[in-house]
């Protein structure tokens, strides 16, 4: 597997403050031993590991679940590699686009934390007293190896119950660097969550125990918060609820007079739980959604969930320019009256609202639960129009009733932040937009080849085992 070799033996080397990446092409095994011989270096390669995951965040990862989805509009595809997952025209040989791009950043980013992963023991060992902060680091790089396989499997694999048994290709599931002369294959989508992600966040949060990090840092609160995903996934509500709750107990709601500063003003929100640095870092997402001259905007549909014209959420889907309102995504741009250099933009990879969002739609299904999903319902709708919850009524004869209301409320809150595809999938819905859509697909039948990402041309080439995905890929 040659070229994911090439991936895994550079290693990105930076701070947030400016520093530069050491890419190496021809960097070896010698190399990355005496890179890693310190605590100097564990510290680097933790930090350069969290600038790539901002800039695989910052991009085609972010961007394709929305585009493939029904509520993003591309208005500007001339020239831009994502039109190609708005038309469902994804090719192998895009090397350069999504295809490619995910695939080797993802790959890129589990080599530097596997890197981290292996050398810390002996790092422990031999640097005692400085034990316990690299039991931090090694519980960071955990949960950044649970998310990246997760997201990785999302774009490459079909959902979790695609299969009775999720025993359909997911991705590698790559715990150790492995030798140059081996094939790596694909694991099935079970042994990704089961014997890579759920044990890798389990570990790490009984590493970090009660320590207290910023939202710029993995946590325990971020791993219980990813768990909760993960078991939405895979349909196990009780426990997607458990960890739900237990977040919702720690965070709270970010309030309606700061919901839109939180996004827009460079401020940190209080409901953030794991959120990217974008300091001195790309802003790719920024010119994707540009409210002055946009790539993508928000489609027409997604207005049509909205029944109060005075929803906070609102002010995220519009532009303001010489008194003349625009459909805009506002979540990755930067009103702030600050110096261009520090105009920056933290993209969310958790946060509060998602959990009560989770809680809801997993209670549904549990027996009794309906009156917690509806009040967790009525906690951001009330948030969103600046009521309390007890004057929110929501009307609904049935649990399918409210099941529904909880997705509209999913898509209002969530909306550009890379969950749409995957929510399409995974309840086994049709993928179908709005008739002014200017994609050449306005529809896609539930189960579809076509809701996941072909293998990429080089990685067949290099590695001639690998298991491909039908349809997309022959």
């Amino acid at each position: 597997m040659r070229r994911i070799y090439k991936i895994l033996f550079w290693i990105a080397l930076a701070g947030f403050q400016g520093c530069s990446f050491l890419e190496v092409e021809k960097f070896g095994k010698s190399d990355i031993e005496t890179f890693f011989s310190d605590v100097d270096g564990l510290r680097s390669g933790l930090a350069g590991s969290y600038r790539l995951l901002y800039n695989f965040y910052d991009g085609e990862f972010s961007e394709y679940p929305e585009v493939a989805a029904d509520m993003l509009y591309l208005s500007n595809s001339e020239g831009v590699s994502i039109a190609d997952q708005y038309n469902y025209t994804s090719d192998p040989a895009q090397e350069t686009g999504a295809v490619g791009y995910i695939w080797r950043d993802g790959l890129e980013i589990i080599g530097n934390v596997n890197n981290i992963l292996q050398y810390a023991p002996d790092l422990k060992e031999k640097y005692p007293g400085n034990a316990a902060e690299i039991e931090l680091i090694r519980a960071q790089a955990l949960y950044i190896r649970a998310l990246v396989h997760l997201n990785l499997c999302c774009c490459y694999g079909q959902h979790y119950t695609y299969t009775p048994d999720a025993s359909h290709w997911g991705v590698p599931n790559l715990s150790i660097l492995p030798s140059a002369n081996d094939p790596v294959l694909r694991a099935s989508v079970y042994d990704v969550y089961n014997k890579r992600i759920i044990p890798d966040l389990e570990e790490a949060i009984g590493i970090f125990g009660s320590t207290t990090m910023d939202c710029y840092h993995a946590s325990a609160t971020a791993c219980e918060a990813l768990l909760a995903r993960v078991y939405l996934y895979m349909e196990q509500w009780q426990k997607a609820s458990d960890y739900a709750t237990t977040v919702i107990a720690k965070v709270p709601l970010t309030s309606y007079e700061n919901y839109v500063n939180m996004y827009v003003n460079i401020e940190t929100g209080s409901e953030a739980i794991f959120r990217l640095n974008g300091f001195r870092a790309s802003k790719d997402l920024w010119k994707f959604y540009d409210p002055v001259s946009p790539i993508a905007r928000p489609a027409d549909t997604l207005y049509t969930f909205f029944d109060q014209p005075d929803d906070i959420r609102l002010e995220l889907l519009y532009a303001t320019k010489d008194e003349v309102k625009t459909k805009a995504c506002r979540k990755f741009y930067v009103a702030k009256d600050v110096v261009e250099d520090d105009k920056h933009y933290d993209p969310f990879v958790s946060r509060v609202s998602e959990m009560y969002l989770i809680r809801a739609e997993a209670n549904c299904y549990l027996p009794g639960g309906e009156t917690t999903a509806a009040n967790d319902i009525k906690a951001l709708q009330a948030r969103a129009l600046g009521k309390q919850p007890s004057e929110i009524n929501l009307v609904y004869s049935s649990v399918e009733d409210l099941l529904k209301l909880v997705e509209k409320e999913r898509i209002k809150e969530l909306c550009f932040e890379g969950h749409r595809l995957f929510d399409i999938t995974r309840k086994k819905q049709n993928m179908v937009r709005e008739s002014s859509t200017n994609s050449i697909v306005k529809i896609k039948t539930y189960p579809n080849d076509w809701f996941v990402l072909p293998i990429p041309m080089d990685e067949i080439e290099a590695n001639p085992e690998i298991q491909l995905n039908p349809g997309v890929n022959y």
